[in-house]
């Protein structure tokens, strides 16, 4: 493959450190190195210079931290989105976005290929390629671990001293992780049996809630049209608030999550998770929308959760049938503002009330009390209705018996 310029998705880590070194000698072209910042606490102040010094003619560092938040995760929450009922799909959500941004930089770099260092074996190879086909199909795609014959993480470091590729001196963490505003996962090393319990020392975001505080902390959430716009009174921007709920939750032990989960290659894996603020949006969320959604919109979407949640899980972030989804989900949620109180203590979240101008929730109607607005009466003709068909099969049953 004749390639010129590239732009790969960098994280200053020892594999794509490789593989930006491997693009050139193998390729013999240039590589833009790109880092994006999504929250995921590290620090990026030296990894342009790391980039240059391996051999990258251009580095760049984008802070997309409001524009994950604002554009991706908050439309995906609007859908109340989870995967397989377990995952809140951190990993997934991320990926389009820093695909669609080397495609940009690729335009702006005058680049003709674009890389990434996912294995060919997980989901995130399938979600960087996708992106790329559906935003700019001319450019190429280079997956160096489905070309290279580096198969251990032994040729990994021979192939970075033979480069003169500097690795971090620090122990090698029994599994591997990967970090963003919204959450962090492990998985792989020890967590590959899904019988051993995960080390209480590998959690970073959330404390164990056995040592959470022994007092509740209560928090009030704002929404307007189904997305978090405050805490506790206060307005914040989109990364701002789910910083904010991460701290909250966090400290509580709220969002840790032991998944095995169905691979989009076919294989099953386990993930071990901490979602802290997104798992507090979630249920806020599904608060919010108990009051101010119809029965029947809400079944409706509810029906499409799975769909959905695949759809992100698999890659199709940019498919058609994706963003016709979150037009009708989006349209379900012109109703959904107002507050949501929820109570975060020892990893859980509880709802401990929820109001708003577009309620539907008429006290009126919903009183065990006396009340003039009810006729329970008309609920006898409502009931023989709803059981017609029920009592059709159970005649006709019975007069088969007899004859």
């Amino acid at each position: 493959m004749d390639v010129k310029k590239v732009v790969l998705a960098y994280s200053g880590g020892l594999d794509t450190s490789i593989i930006l070194k491997w693009l050139i000698e193998t390729y013999r072209c240039e590589v833009v190195a790109f880092a994006a910042d999504l929250g995921q606490g590290e620090d990026l102040s030296g990894i342009e210079e790391k980039a240059l010094q391996t051999g990258a003619v251009k580095a760049r560092v984008e802070d997309l931290k409001e524009e994950f938040v604002r554009d991706f995760v908050f439309p995906a929450f609007r859908a109340n989105v989870i995967y397989e009922g377990q995952y809140l799909l951190g990993t997934s959500i991320a990926r389009p976005l820093i695909a669609k941004k080397q495609v940009e930089i690729a335009r702006e770099e005058g680049a003709d290929a674009v890389s990434h260092g996912a294995t060919g074996k997980g989901n995130d190879q399938v979600r960087f390629e996708l992106t790329y086909m559906a935003l700019n199909p001319s450019l190429k795609v280079i997956a160096p671990w489905r070309e290279w014959n580096l198969k251990s993480r032994q040729a990994l470091l021979d192939f970075a001293q033979r480069h003169g590729i500097p690795v971090p001196v620090t122990k090698e963490k029994p599994y591997s992780c990967d970090a963003n505003l919204l959450h962090i996962s492990y998985e792989g090393g020890i967590l590959e049996d899904p019988w051993n319990e995960p080390d209480p020392s590998m959690f970073t975001l959330t404390v164990d809630p056995e040592k959470a505080p022994d007092r509740p902390e209560t928090i009030e959430i704002d929404f307007e049209r189904g997305d978090p716009v405050a805490v506790n009174g206060e307005r914040l921007s989109p990364a701002a608030l789910l910083a904010r709920l991460n701290e909250i939750g966090g400290r509580h032990g709220v969002g840790r999550a032991d998944v095995v989960e169905s691979r989009f290659v076919g294989m099953k894996s386990r993930g071990v998770y901490e979602t802290p603020g997104g798992t507090i949006l979630r249920i806020a969320h599904r608060a919010m929308e108990s009051i101010t959604m119809d029965r029947e919109v809400m079944f409706l979407r509810d029906s499409l959760i799975p769909q959905y949640a695949k759809l992100i899980y698999n890659g199709f972030w940019y498919a058609p049938e994706r963003v016709a989804l979150q037009s009708l989900i989006d349209t379900s949620q012109q109703t959904v503002s107002g507050t949501v109180r929820v109570k975060v203590y020892k990893g859980h979240c509880m709802v401990t009330g929820r109001k708003s101008d577009q309620s539907l929730y008429d006290p009126d109607m919903a009183t065990f009390e006396e009340d003039n607005v009810y006729e329970q009466s008309d609920a006898t003709g409502f009931i023989r209705l709803q059981g017609l068909r029920l009592r059709i099969q159970s005649l006709i049953r019975e007069r088969r018996k007899k004859s």
